[in-house]
């Protein structure tokens, strides 16, 4: 099974020292270990620097996407001209955000068989099963 991260996992397990934090943080130890296989999109980086800086400082936000970066066992996808188009049909169809239509178009792409996300937006979009954390 292949588990699609939306980027809030990682902010989540970044920023969060309640609940959802934890959740996110136990996922990834499994996918660490080699107990889940997963994914995400190249553009997922952006989003943790951006949240990461914007709710705690550049440094910590530099320290964040070291760690992204040298994940071991997650695929980073790349974004593509033609995932980019299929984001814009998915946008089109479902009427959500960019940044959101990119994560399904690429969780879609490459197969995955859950976007674990706390999103409940993702649920409309019937190509995709979302896995909550």
């Amino acid at each position: 099974m292949t588990l699609y991260l939306d980027s809030n996992v990682f902010i989540y397990a970044s920023l969060n020292t309640e609940a959802p934090g934890n959740k996110a943080r136990s996922l990834l130890q499994k996918i660490r270990q080699g107990e889940e296989q997963a994914k995400t999109s190249a553009l997922t980086i952006d989003e943790i620097l951006w949240n990461v800086k914007k709710h705690r400082n550049l440094d910590d936000a530099l320290d964040a996407g070291d760690a992204f970066l040298n994940f071991p066992n997650l695929e980073l996808a790349p974004v593509t001209g033609e995932l980019v188009a299929l984001a814009l049909s998915i946008m089109k169809k479902y009427r959500i955000d960019p940044r959101d239509a990119i994560h399904a178009a690429t969780a879609i792409t490459e197969k995955a068989d859950y976007i674990v996300s706390t999103d409940p937006h993702f649920d409309k979009i019937k190509e995709l099963k979302r896995q909550p954390l």
